[in-house]
């Protein structure tokens, strides 16, 4: 029995209550306090746990490998987070971290619940993915337990560790969304006989492979000391510690244990620590009514937490399906690359031809023509351009001369670019113009949503259900009057399609599908004057406080002067459009638009008077306004 403790515990035929639990701590003068929204006269709950050390052994402390972390990421390619290059240039680590908030941006999915099963295991490693992701890519891109859960054949009482996950996710092409591969479990009561058949029903979609973040592989940390600097330098880490019955208790406070009566062992994810308060400050799997609002704090070294090593990741690729929101046009920001963050551009020439470009996803950043030959010869305007799901193709979509509209694809398997043909009728599309496309969520793999303006002033909607016979569906008109129209199409968190478009006065209006009145569009708010050119529109991460809340819409276009509008509206909190500044000079037409890797700043590709393609990008520290923190960069074409 450890020092300090007793073996008392409970009353012998039933759980222990909270008051109990609370009496047990004045006792022992403990540092934390019980769940506060427990009742005196409430059992304490039990949420099942999920470590297997023995089974699966996980690695401990002693037997990792010595890592030198600040050696160890002086050879990374630069993570693209301002914040994270400043910490790594410090010479000393803060005395406290949390990822939560920090640096004012929100870091961490959602706490989430694991119940019934013991699967601790699986999330911890599911939210050290997705953490990653954000923390290198500025995006949230929430993955599904269940895919790597149900991809060991794990039952769903089965322990696991977080390093069996890791090295099933490095080994299956990466980690899944949850709308292609939901975590569950079987109802409660359903015979054996029918569970297997219920666990096959739960496959994965099978456009799996373009909805994974991939990894490389992950680094076990053993040291303490190491532990910390990878937390202030990289990211959160897993960790396991073995579980005593007062714990299932825990509120707010830094826990240590009470009673010597062990109930089995957890994993969590470590998202920070605090030195001072002598502790690791955790987010769990029980839910938010566990801790304080999901999050826990465990004095270092207590129950073992330090024994075993904990679990870093670096290097995360993001899938297409993630970033869906955040471009438009004819530029996109890929997985290719060392740093897995290159921007993807497809642009026309005066010949009708299609030529890829791209940048490095890392210093210098230098933007290179694409080894393959030109492709095409029918493009009246700039493409729309995007990566999905189909194995991370790229595609395309271009307005030909005649009004029609023509499908390009880059098949990854086979390296080449393929004609996927053309649809529509001769004047469908204004020529010259760029369709916005977007890949929706309805239907798995999600369909393909076009809109283009018609040479007569209106908008068109097609749209392609992706599997067999892969015909493109004519959705109708609607609108009048529209002078100019472009890649500014969004599909709301709401599944609801937006789009804004130029009127011939001058001023932008938004329009929106109303599916539940029968796929109807409706005109929404009228904004702006003086406008000149199509608009480009995406959805941002900025005001997306969590994975589920929609982050601000960004549209810049090109005013009748040649110089360059941003606009924002703010989703989350209703505002209205907002006009945050104005800069550039010699526009025609905003080609494209993206949200990247590099600390949340915007960047949007333009049609100079000359023929050229231009580069801007915003500093996301600065105002904006009046120009203030857009920077003129590299005219590409």
């Amino acid at each position: 029995m450890a020092e300090g403790h007793d073996d008392a515990w409970g009353r012998p035929d039933g759980p222990q209550l909270a008051g109990e639990l609370r009496a047990r701590l004045d006792k022992h003068a403990a540092r934390w306090s019980v769940i506060e929204r427990l009742g005196d006269d409430e059992p304490v709950p039990r949420p099942a746990l999920g470590l297997d050390a023995d089974g699966s052994p996980l690695t401990t402390a002693a037997e990792a490998a010595r890592v030198d972390v600040r050696e160890l990421i002086a050879r990374l390619p630069d993570s693209g987070n301002p914040h994270l290059r400043r910490r790594r240039a410090a010479s000393s680590r803060p005395a406290a971290v949390d990822w939560r908030h920090r640096w004012g941006w929100p870091w961490i999915t959602a706490v989430r619940d694991q119940n019934p099963c013991s699967a601790s295991w699986a999330f911890a490693a599911a939210g050290l993915v997705e953490s990653m992701a954000r923390i290198e890519h500025d995006v949230w891109a929430p993955r599904s337990e269940g895919d790597v859960h149900d991809g060991l054949r794990a039952a769903c009482g089965r322990l696991g560790t977080p390093e069996a996950a890791l090295d099933w996710v490095r080994d299956n092409g990466g980690l899944a969304d949850p709308d292609c591969h939901p975590y569950g479990t079987p109802p409660p009561g359903l015979p054996a006989e029918r569970r297997e058949a219920w666990r096959a029903a739960g496959v994965p979609s099978w456009d799996r492979s373009g909805r994974t973040v991939r990894i490389r592989g992950y680094v076990r940390l053993g040291d303490v000391e190491q532990q910390k600097v990878w937390l202030d330098t990289v990211g959160p880490l897993t960790a396991c510690f073995d579980v005593y019955e007062d714990f299932f208790g825990l509120g707010a406070g830094v826990y240590h244990p009470t009673t010597d009566r062990l109930a089995g062992a957890t994993c969590v994810l470590v998202v920070g620590y605090d030195d001072a308060a002598g502790c690791w400050l955790f987010k769990n799997s029980w839910g938010t009514g566990h801790h304080v609002g999901g999050y826990g704090r465990i004095g270092y070294g207590e129950a073992r937490v330090d024994h075993w090593a904990k679990c870093g990741l670096y290097g995360t690729n993001i899938d297409p399906w993630s970033k869906r929101r955040l471009h438009a046009g004819n530029a996109y920001e890929s997985g290719n690359g060392p740093a897995h963050r290159n921007v993807e551009m497809l642009t026309a020439g005066p010949d009708g031809r299609l030529r890829h470009w791209w940048r490095a996803g890392e210093a210098p950043c230098r933007w290179t023509r694409a080894g393959r030959p030109a492709f095409g010869r029918d493009a009246s305007g700039q493409p729309a351009f995007t990566g999905t799901t189909y194995n991370r193709n790229m595609e395309s979509l271009h307005v030909t001369p005649g009004g029609r509209l023509r499908h390009w694809y880059y098949e990854q398997s086979a390296r080449t670019w393929r004609d996927g043909g053309l649809f529509g009728a001769e004047g469908d599309a204004a020529p010259g113009s760029t369709p916005a496309f977007i890949q929706s969520d309805y239907g798995q793999p999600g369909n393909f949503e076009v809109v283009v303006r018609t040479a007569d002033g209106r908008l068109r909607h097609w749209w392609r259900i992706n599997g067999s016979p892969w015909t493109w569906n004519d959705g109708g008109c609607f609108a009048s009057g529209i002078a100019h129209y472009g890649p500014a199409l969004v599909q709301t968190r709401a599944r609801r399609l937006d789009l804004v478009a130029t009127r011939r006065d001058g001023r932008m209006q938004r329009w929106w599908r109303d599916d539940a009145a029968g796929f109807v569009w409706r005109p929404g708010e009228i904004f702006g004057s003086g406008i000149g050119s199509a608009p480009c529109l995406i959805e941002s991460q900025y005001d997306a406080r969590d994975e589920d809340t929609a982050g601000n819409y960004e549209l810049c276009v090109v005013r009748a002067d040649g110089r360059i509008e941003h606009w924002w509206q703010g989703n989350a909190r209703g505002s209205a459009w907002q006009r945050s500044a104005v800069f550039g000079h010699g526009a025609v037409s905003v080609t494209g638009m993206l949200q990247g890797s590099f600390g949340f700043r915007l960047e949007v590709f333009v049609l100079r008077a000359d023929g050229r393609l231009q580069h801007w990008w915003r500093d996301p520290d600065a105002d904006g306004r009046e120009g203030e923190g857009w920077h003129e960069g590299a005219v590409i074409t």
